[in-house]
């Protein structure tokens, strides 16, 4: 079956980084656009940033611009999300998505808490 699991998650400080994983299996994941979402406590899940199938293009919420960089490895069936800067309310559970016009699968989603 299919199955996309985070890793990756922890504590940092204020102006650290972080990066988390998400590994995909029982899907070809070379054909799936990745993105990663985002959800803190008592807020609405908010996407971050999305990458094509090749890996060519990807863009960004403007609260991670700057700050965030998405990738993936095709060969490993693993895309990233590198976090640097990292912010207070960049704090969150972060949860990969595979996405293909024939439909979506998520992760579960790995905690990234930023505090001091």
């Amino acid at each position: 079956q299919v199955q996309l699991v985070e890793s990756g998650g922890g504590l940092v400080q204020p102006g650290g980084s972080l990066r988390v994983s998400c590994t995909a299996s029982g899907i070809t994941f070379s054909t799936y656009h990745m993105r990663w979402y985002r959800q803190a406590p008592g807020k609405e899940r908010e996407w971050v940033a999305s990458i094509t199938p090749t890996g060519a293009a990807s863009n960004y919420a403007a609260s991670v611009k700057g700050r965030f960089t998405i990738s993936r490895d095709n060969a490993k069936n693993t895309a990233y999300l590198h976090m640097n800067n990292l912010k207070a309310e960049d704090t969150a559970v972060y949860v990969c998505c595979a996405n293909r016009n024939t439909g979506d699968y998520w992760g579960r989603g790995t905690q990234v808490t930023v505090s001091s």
